[in-house]
């Protein structure tokens, strides 16, 4: 597959929407899941995925080499680098099936469970191999990958609605379905992949993802230590604190997408470095990221009822992971910015001694920081104050893990500033404020629903007034939404 030039705002605008559009299908995926299991369940449900992740973590570090090189058109780099994540799923999977029966007990899960554990372990193969194959079209089509999440929320809907409703089977059902699903997705990425699997596997390469890579493990190591709070939840807090948590992230969550919208800045980045590319990303992420946020905040009982009546109570969780969404997704924009302008692998050779003083390295420390903070305050506060206490032991980690990502986003920032010159938006930025606050009065004054045709219908007017505005008083918005236009027209021909 020949790389044509990447373009940024089309390529972030097709993700971008294949994301909102799984808003919904992913909105029906867990309410058939929530509203067919009890809260006990749907916390064990959680917890499994929190365990999955200890055995994918491995899955991106290696396709974060593989797509630098395959911007680069390094012949072979595709192949290789898929090849290589599935040798290590392979290892990974054959872990696990037999540890895992003894971490649930260690964790005092019930043994009926167990099995549900067990089921999930094909989906390890599957993560690692769909993490190297978006990394690679990452590097080449970055629009291909909205089609394939499309085509993977798609049938896991349909799928769900089968094993779940119809089945009555809510958490077999749902890791039936998802592990359907994702096998269709990396199905349809190999197909768009398969002239570059017949190239010949170097593996030259991977001895120089192998040095590189001791930084990436480095780094989600770090990140599932800190995700270590998710278990010390369930243990302390119980079943229902975890999805108390869950339920209100699954609403914030949402609030990230818009980072997608500059999800080809990176291997553009590599490939030019131009900081108004950097300028243009920063304005239409919060373009939706800003308004996005407010509503989160003006009704969140709302938002936790779609789920079940039983979360409205988790509104002041919401509260909180809505404000670190808008957070986290500046942070994930400017790692972009760090990991495109780092130029230590560009001749395809890795040194071991100029990766450890890169600002690569020290951006993926932030992650210890950041444990090194939540993880003692986390047992301190569960252990002593909110231990069984659902909803507060719930917003406690909230609280703790959300201010110490803030204080890791403004390290993050300065170490991009002495990078390059960020020049931000701030007019931009000004009128998103404006328009977001106008529009979440609007939707404050109006009772606040409880059933999900009316929440959803009051999301559309929110999203309706918040556009208007911002048209009227913003030109650089008029200009995009008449691009997007012009760009659907071409497309409809």
């Amino acid at each position: 597959m020949a790389r044509d030039e990447i373009r940024l705002q089309y390529s972030g605008f097709v993700i971008f929407a294949a994301k909102m559009l799984s808003v919904a299908t992913g909105l029906i995926f867990q309410l058939m899941i929530a509203r067919s299991a009890t809260t006990q369940d749907y916390g064990i449900w959680f917890n499994i995925n929190d365990l999955l992740n200890y055995f994918t973590l491995l899955a991106a570090v290696l396709p974060f080499w593989a797509m630098r090189f395959a911007a680069r058109k390094e012949e072979g780099a595709i192949k290789t680098g898929a090849i290589a994540n599935l040798i290590i799923a392979i290892a990974a999977t054959i872990i696990y099936i037999p540890i895992i029966p003894l971490i649930t007990s260690a964790l005092g899960v019930n043994p009926k469970y167990t099995p549900l554990y067990i089921l999930i372990s094909a989906q390890i193969v599957e993560i690692y191999l769909l993490n190297a194959f978006e990394s690679c079209l990452r590097a080449k089509k970055p629009q291909t990958l909205g089609y394939g999440l499309l085509i993977a929320e798609t049938c896991k809907v349909a799928l769900g609605y089968f094993f779940i409703i119809k089945l009555q089977q809510p958490l077999e059902g749902a890791i039936i379905s998802l592990t359907i699903a994702i096998a269709i997705q990396t199905l349809f990425y190999l197909k768009l992949l398969w002239g570059e699997m017949k190239q010949n596997v170097k593996w030259v390469y991977i001895k120089e993802w192998l040095k590189g890579s001791v930084a990436n493990i480095y780094n989600v190591v770090g990140n599932q230590i800190a995700a270590f709070i998710f278990i010390m939840l369930f243990t302390y807090g119980g079943e229902n604190a975890r999805s108390n948590y869950g339920a209100a992230a699954q609403i914030s969550n949402i609030i990230t997408y818009s980072s997608f919208l500059a999800f080809a800045l990176y291997p553009k980045l590599i490939t030019e470095k131009n900081s108004q590319d950097i300028t243009t990303s920063i304005k239409t992420v919060l373009m939706f990221a800003i308004p996005m946020a407010a509503g989160a905040l003006v009704i969140p009982g709302s938002y936790l009822t779609i789920l079940k009546e039983e979360y409205s109570e988790a509104w002041p969780i919401l509260m909180v992971l809505a404000l670190d969404a808008l957070v986290a997704t500046l942070s994930m924009l400017f790692s972009y910015v760090l990991y495109g302008l780092e130029r230590l692998d560009e001749k395809a050779k890795i040194s071991f001694k100029e990766l450890a003083k890169s600002r690569l390295f020290i951006g993926f420390s932030l992650t210890y920081i950041h444990s090194a903070i939540t993880l003692p305050t986390t047992f301190y506060v569960l252990t002593t104050y909110t231990q069984n206490q659902p909803v507060q032991s719930a917003l406690a980690v909230a609280i703790i893990n959300s201010t110490a990502r803030f204080a890791m986003f403004l390290i993050l920032y300065a170490m991009v500033c002495r990078m390059t010159e960020i020049k931000v938006p701030w007019k931009n930025i000004a009128k998103y404020l404006f328009a977001s606050a106008v529009m979440a009065a609007a939707i404050y004054i109006i009772p606040h629903p409880t059933r999900i045709h009316t929440t959803l219908s009051i999301t559309a007017l929110g999203g309706i007034i918040y556009l208007a505005l911002l048209m009227a008083i913003d030109k650089e918005t008029r200009i995009l939404a008449n691009s997007a236009w012009q760009e659907i027209k071409t497309k409809l021909k």
